[in-house]
């Protein structure tokens, strides 16, 4: 950070910005609380005078602006207010949580201290090296949820102005907000807020892509306008004969949104018709339930236009595990345009955009539990058995931040809710931890299902189980729920000592039988570990007790007689080399590809150009996402100081951006067109006689392209097939697709990606 004196317009534009904090705050109906703010205001600006921002503005505007998300954007009052204002304070100056409490009291010094322990935790420079940081942010939730409100409240304002930031900073924090950040704000109902980091992550990490869709976005808003007048004039009339106090907004799809869409189903910009979503918030009559009147409105629409009979959404009746209240209906405008219309009270108005913050100013007692409160006590339970494994604590906590739900049944009548896509495994262990270990199968609807079954909202399932079944490691390939995962976890952990503890009984006990070995137990043991490559004593117990190393031969494994070559490893071990050094090559010394001969076999220096203090470093195209010229990507640094180059929405590299972002660096294409890359294309069509042949002419007349594998089918008229090809870059790629899709009865072609 910057430190200079600020200027007479500087001390003018801080001083404006806490006056329009406290405008902000006089429109709340929260108790008036001025004379403490503007102490905490006051102690914040002393303590961070002189200091600047990256973009060179004083320091104090960035907790001037979050305390004006806090309150304007989240709902929050004056503990949080207060909170924000300072929430850096103890961080970046010499001042300590007890100063904070002698002068504002224990509730704010605690907040502010939570937000000091997450600041350079899981969020921070070594966020990967220890679960115990990712554990503080957890506790928070369930200490004082104002932690995480204002800690989303900083991080919304730090993706707004993070076009100061160098871009490998600009890829790390756009990547652990796109992973946390945006789904724990959905999970906590602020809606508006995940929205916008949503898209603002998606600016930072695809500006190219971003741009283009925000430019046809502009340029058909006009349009969209025009049809939501027409859309709702009859609407407002109708609204207005019933008596209702009302307010009509138009709701259009972000950039992010729309691009999801598009490649959901991999369509063009304009094939996206769901642009426009219309609201209707309503203020209910007292002498009727909002739920009545929610349905009476939606009769009214429903007269007025024909609705898609398989667009209805009731989050009325059963509420979304954040708390999100609302009808949806999808109707067919005037114009023939699908128009989804969101009807919702002021409460659910206000529980949509303020979301944790309403929903616990809504509640009506101390029994009125709501999925919300049901998701902090899954919270609880995972923080009691916690991964070792700070990556994998980190991913099973962003499992419990699913964006869709399912509602299921028990045998008895009880809901549940579920993830979008849980299986029948998964609603095991959310009923109990032993009946998911011992779960053989279930009835769904009285008919006999697999463990692997996914849901589907109505389901009523019976959980089917054997003392004699236990989990198998390929159950966590079932399981989507972050209790399923932990609980499996759990219970291999357990197996686990179990065999450890075995293994070491049988490795003593062989060495006790032998008096040679007898003679020099530590000896024998560190030979066995020579001999079978294992790192410690663990895991040679762990492989004896599990029965993959036996000690048959144990005296000649400790004891060889002389004249014997050196060992040979333990056979897994070789396995795990061979493939380390084939996986290791990299792009600059690998040939293009055995069978690619009408590819020019010519060798640049440097395909890829990383930052400076990178260049020239060797480097591996990542298996996972097969990254060619022309896509969007970075690179990472690993413990052996081999760069690995991926795509910049890779799955992985998203994890890796949120977890190391310290050896995230920007990465472009230094030049095309010099070596093919082998990409999978997959295609599906009306199966027609010299329908594929058409394809294979575009390929390989069209656009000169090997091919290294063909798999087509075809079953009641429809034909699916899978082709590798041979391209030089992410351009000739898309210019083959857009062929393809010209050709008659091809109705979806797309690339995907196949690990290796």
């Amino acid at each position: 950070m910057q430190k200079s004196e600020f200027t007479a317009d500087e001390e003018l534009m801080i001083q404006r910005e806490f006056e329009a904090l406290l405008d902000d705050y006089a429109h709340t109906p929260h108790r008036q609380k001025v004379e403490l703010i503007t102490h905490a205001f006051n102690f914040a600006h002393k303590a961070h005078y002189g200091v600047r921002r990256l973009s060179g503005e004083p320091y104090i505007m960035h907790p001037l602006a979050v305390a004006r998300i806090c309150v304007k954007e989240i709902g929050l009052g004056s503990t949080s207010i207060c909170s924000a204002l300072l929430h850096d304070v103890v961080e970046d100056t010499d001042y300590t949580v007890e100063d904070i409490r002698g002068l504002f009291g224990d509730k704010i010094a605690q907040i502010v201290s939570g937000l000091t322990k997450i600041s350079g935790g899981v969020f921070g420079d070594h966020a990967s090296e220890q679960a115990e940081n990712f554990r503080k942010l957890l506790l928070t939730i369930s200490e004082d949820i104002r932690v995480v409100l204002i800690k989303i409240a900083d991080r919304l304002h730090n993706m707004r102005t993070l076009g100061s930031q160098p871009k490998d900073k600009q890829y790390k924090i756009a990547g652990e907000t796109q992973y946390i950040y945006a789904p724990l704000a959905h999970r906590l109902g602020l809606f508006p807020i995940k929205t916008e980091l949503e898209d603002l992550s998606f600016k930072y990490e695809h500006p190219e892509t971003w741009q283009e869709i925000h430019d046809k976005l502009e340029q058909v808003k006009a349009g969209q306008m025009e049809t939501y007048e027409h859309f709702t004039e009859p609407i407002r009339e109708r609204l207005t004969s019933m008596g209702y106090t009302f307010t009509l907004k138009a709701r259009i799809k972000s950039v992010y949104s729309i691009w999801k869409k598009m490649m959901l189903k991999q369509c063009a910009f304009e094939d996206v018709y769901d642009l426009m979503a219309v609201r209707i918030i309503f203020t209910p009559n007292e002498s009727m339930s909002e739920k009545d009147q929610c349905w009476m409105i939606y009769s009214a629409i429903t007269e007025l236009y024909r609705p898609h009979p398989e667009r209805i959404r009731d989050w009325i009746s059963t509420p979304k595990a954040n708390g999100y209240e609302a009808l949806h209906v999808t109707v067919m405008a005037k114009n023939g345009q699908w128009v989804e219309v969101q009807i919702r009270t002021d409460r659910m108005h206000e529980i949509a955009e303020h979301g944790y913050a309403a929903h616990w100013k809504y509640k009506t007692g101390e029994s009125d539990e709501g999925e919300l409160d049901k998701w902090l006590q899954e919270i609880k339970e995972i923080l009691a058995h916690p991964d070792k494994d700070a990556m994998e604590f980190l991913g099973t906590f962003k499992l419990n931040l699913f964006a869709q739900e399912v509602f299921v049944f028990t045998p008895h009548g009880d809901i549940k809710t579920m993830p979008l896509g849980s299986t029948a495994l998964d609603f095991a262990f959310l009923l109990h931890s032993e009946l998911g270990e011992h779960c053989i199968g279930a009835k769904v609807n009285h008919s006999l299902v697999p463990l692997s079954y996914r849901l589907k909202g109505g389901d009523q399932i019976e959980i089917l189980t054997s003392n004699s079944q236990h989990p198998q490691k390929e159950w966590l390939d079932m399981v989507i729920t972050a209790k399923a995962r932990n609980g499996l976890n759990q219970y291999f952990r357990r197996e686990e000592r179990r065999y450890i503890k075995h293994g070491e009984l049988l490795v003593n006990d062989a060495i006790q039988m032998d008096k040679d070995l007898a003679a020099n137990p530590d000896k024998a043991v560190a030979r066995l570990l020579n001999y079978y490559g294992c790192a410690n004593p663990t895991e040679l117990y762990l492989h004896v007790g599990q029965g993959t190393i036996r000690l048959d031969n144990i005296h000649d494994i400790v004891m060889p007689r002389r004249g014997w070559r050196s060992y040979i490893p333990f056979i897994g071990r070789r396995e795990d080399n061979i493939d380390k050094i084939s996986a290791a090559q990299p792009l600059n010394d690998a040939a293009a590809q055995p069978n690619d001969a009408a590819k020019p076999k010519k060798k640049e220096p440097h395909a890829i150009i990383l930052t400076d203090d990178n260049l020239g470093k060797k480097y591996m195209l990542s298996n996972c996402c097969h990254p060619i010229p022309g896509d969007e990507v970075l690179g990472y640094l690993d413990d052996e100081g081999q760069m690995h180059i991926h795509k910049i929405d890779c799955p992985e590299a998203a994890l890796l951006k949120t977890s190391y972002g310290k050896r995230i660096y920007s990465a472009t294409w230094n030049t095309h067109r010099v070596q093919s890359f082998v990409e999978t294309i997959e295609l599906k069509g009306i199966d027609k006689f010299g329908v594929f042949i058409q394809v294979l002419q575009a390929i390989t007349q069209e656009f000169h392209i090997n091919m290294r594998s063909i798999n087509v089918s075809s079953e009641d008229g429809i034909f699916k097939g899978t082709m590798e090809i041979y391209v030089y870059d992410k351009s000739e790629l898309e210019d083959l697709l857009k062929a393809i899709r010209k050709i008659d009865d091809i109705k979806e072609v797309k690339r995907v990606t196949i690990e290796n």
